[in-house]
């Protein structure tokens, strides 16, 4: 354990207050968080939870050491979503052959994506259609727990379908704070006939002919009226999923459980039933936490606003702001925020964030990396995941950073490092953006032009600030003088 360590202090949604956190054992830290549904494209509000855990992934190993903390985050690829995506992009193909297609192609984007974006590969990474059936190795799988669940009272099968009795479980509703009298008084809508209560939710779903399914014990008289012959075939619910890969790896109980905020209901609620239900414990996992919500310039982000951008925009188009942007200037623009805050993602605050990595860069120059982090740093992530505080420490170890001691900028590049940031040379920064940036000569040209009537008459603020701007883009400007006239002139070139 890291001798810098204070005391990690996180809030807890199941018990709404901040937390000392004491691991189940130093020597495993585990973690969980529920990962994409490849079905599309991740948008810029899938890349939050990625980047807040995974600065606590960081965190996590620098206090109990790289060896010593498991992170397990999901892919769920068997949906109803990427059945109708299949179905829509690859009408001519086998819809097993099409889900493969299209599951294949968004997994391997969102993983290109949140390798731009800074982030380390998790421990594991589970595919959901790999825990659906018993599995050589013996690891919990979906079938096996909804089976568990139907023995000992918490589940029970109708019309085709393995539902999860809410009622069974007195607690029920303990993570959201819905009281389960409350929503069953207050439904608004009938009872499905098959359900014992409308909170139910489903388990295990049978499968018609043209959509994806495995062998399972359940629905025999459904699927025969069906018309189909042999062993029912059907496929899981979404919530029994991550019960069964959460368990897989980190065992019935383990520390931290993460998503965003939008999961705490019906999915974490829901997860949390199954998991207590099915292995008989008090909890599935001590501490629970959520992200806030993301917007974007303003608005809530959606297709029918306009305002809808995947992280694969933002990195390779023009979609936002009129030009590509950094991953690490997303990074840093989430960071900017508490975790637990809502967050307005703008041009404003990428372009924010892209300047001070601009003078973080200048600051730390070509350092390398070291193990030598600020205790304010750490001190701040250490209080609940503070990572607005640890940015406010950085800029005052980017003061010391700038004045070319080598060791303040070895630590200085150190802290940023628990954050995922100054992650390449200064020099690789700068040429990267440079070779990004759509060099429009004649706009230079106009503001050195700018910048020379600003020095003729002795403005020497307004002269610095174009030059430091155009620095910002990947533009180094050069003074010198003409030989035959004895003028100041100007140059450029792009910087590397």
């Amino acid at each position: 354990m890291s001798d810098a360590f204070r005391g990690l202090r996180l809030t807890n949604t199941l018990t709404r207050t901040k937390e000392d956190f004491v691991p189940i054992d130093a020597r495993n830290v585990r973690m969980y968080v529920c990962g994409p549904t490849v079905y599309d494209f991740a948008h810029i509000g899938n890349a939050r939870p990625v980047i807040v855990f995974d600065v606590l992934y960081r965190l996590l190993r620098q206090l109990y050491g790289e060896s010593h903390v498991t992170y397990v985050r999901n892919i769920t690829d068997v949906d109803d979503k990427i059945n109708a995506r299949a179905l829509r992009d690859f009408p001519d193909l086998p819809l097993n052959e099409a889900i493969a297609r299209v599951t294949e192609k968004t997994a391997d984007q969102f993983h290109a994506d949140v390798a731009r974006l800074g982030c380390l590969e998790p421990t594991y990474e589970p595919r959901a259609t790999e825990f659906v059936q018993p599995r050589a190795d013996g690891k919990t799988d979906m079938v096996t727990l909804i089976q568990r669940l139907i023995e000992r009272g918490h589940a029970y099968e109708a019309n085709g379908e393995v539902l999860f009795d809410t009622a069974s479980m007195p607690d029920y509703g303990a993570l959201s704070k819905r009281n389960l009298d409350e929503q069953q008084a207050g439904a608004r809508i009938a009872v499905e006939g098959h359900k014992k209560n409308p909170g139910d939710f489903v388990l295990w779903k049978l499968s018609a002919a043209h959509e994806p399914g495995w062998e399972a014990p359940w629905g025999q008289e459904a699927w025969a009226a069906t018309g189909g012959t042999g062993k029912p075939k059907g496929r899981p619910g979404w919530h029994i999923e991550c019960s069964a890969m959460s368990a897989a790896y980190l065992g019935e109980v383990f520390d931290i459980h993460g998503g965003g905020l939008d999961l705490i209901f019906p999915h974490h609620e829901n997860e949390i039933a199954q998991s207590r239900c099915a292995h008989g414990t008090q909890v599935m996992a001590n501490y629970w936490l959520h992200n806030g919500f993301l917007q974007v310039e303003g608005r809530k982000m959606s297709k029918s606003e306009g305002n809808f951008v995947t992280i694969h925009e933002l990195l390779e188009t023009d979609r936002f702001g009129g030009r590509k942007w950094p991953g690490e200037v997303l990074r840093l623009a989430m960071l900017m925020t508490h975790y637990r805050e809502p967050i307005d993602f703008s041009v404003r605050k990428l372009e924010e964030a892209e300047a001070v990595l601009d003078g973080w860069y200048r600051a730390v120059g070509d350092t390398p990396v070291s193990n030598i982090s600020c205790a304010d740093v750490l001190g701040a992530l250490c209080d609940d995941l503070g990572t607005a505080g640890a940015v406010t420490a950085l800029h005052e170890l980017r003061a010391e950073a700038a004045k070319g001691s080598s060791g303040a900028q070895a630590c200085f590049k150190a802290s940023a490092a628990l954050l995922g940031l100054l992650q390449v040379t200064a020099d690789e920064w700068f040429a990267a953006k440079a070779a990004n940036a759509e060099i429009d000569r004649e706009a230079i040209a106009q503001r050195i032009a700018a910048r020379l009537a600003f020095i003729r008459d002795k403005d020497w603020g307004e002269a610095d600030k174009i030059r430091d701007e155009l620095l910002a883009q990947g533009v180094q400007l050069k003074d010198g003088k003409d030989p035959a006239t004895g003028e100041r002139v100007t140059t450029w070139e792009v910087k590397r």
